[in-house]
């Protein structure tokens, strides 16, 4: 197996933790790149080689490019996790984890998305959307903390990637309007538990701590909200 040669191109977003999670749990080597978004660096030529749909997290492995998280994350472990540390080869447990990635891919990552968007980001308010979002959101994390019941974990009882992707939406619930997940016993226990690890905190902080302070300092969300506002007014103005 060849030695990695990774550069991981992010920005503080939940998506983006997902991957430096899966990065410091494999204990793998890698650059970051902070792609900024103020000067439209998502947008240049140079990363849409990489990423055609100009989004982060993006990925290069020598000179092979990988883009999407859910599939970062995928590529890190059947590359370099041959320990099975985050990812079964037991076909059935490989298919559950891969199904915990694509609830969080699929619906529990669009909804929180838009809920953190109409709740902390828009600078209009918009009672519907805020209401339907953020609903929507309490709903994937009611099922998560169902699941959880009499379990450490979401597959085999071990921790795997179908946590870390579901635990890097659910660890920032109070940018979605979520204020709290004290209702949530199993949910919260499992945030907890994750919180625990060192690599989850390594891995939070990248690309810098912007989002650990958001939900730490809640004066530094609105820091953040006013930031992320500027950056969208420049965005549609191109």
């Amino acid at each position: 197996m060849a030695s990695p040669d990774i550069t991981f191109y992010t920005f503080s977003t939940t998506n983006g933790v997902k991957v430096s999670i899966t990065l410091e749990e494999l204990g793998l080597p890698y650059k970051v790149n902070y792609v900024s978004f103020e000067k439209r660096e998502h947008k240049s030529p140079e990363f849409l080689k990489i990423n055609p749909a100009g989004k982060i997290p993006a990925l290069t492995d020598h000179d092979f490019n990988v883009f999407e998280s859910g599939a970062i994350m995928l590529y890190l472990c059947e590359t370099y996790d041959l320990e099975e540390k985050l990812l079964p080869k037991d076909p059935k447990l490989r298919s559950q984890v891969i199904q915990w990635i694509m609830f969080q891919m699929a619906g529990l990552g669009p909804m929180q998305g838009q809920a953190n968007i109409f709740n902390t980001f828009s600078p209009e308010r918009i009672p519907y959307c805020i209401e339907r979002y953020t609903k929507e959101t309490k709903k994937y994390y009611t099922i998560l903390n169902d699941f959880l019941e009499k379990k450490e974990y979401l597959v085999g009882n071990r921790y795997t990637l179908a946590d870390i992707a579901n635990y890097s939406m659910v660890k920032f619930h109070p940018i979605c309007g979520i204020p709290n997940i004290d209702d949530l016993p199993n949910l919260k226990a499992w945030v907890a538990r994750i919180d625990a690890r060192p690599a989850t905190q390594k891995g939070i902080d990248v690309p810098n701590t912007a989002l650990r302070e958001c939900i730490e300092h809640p004066e530094k969300l609105e820091e953040f909200s006013q930031r992320v506002k500027a950056i969208f007014k420049k965005m549609q103005e191109k």
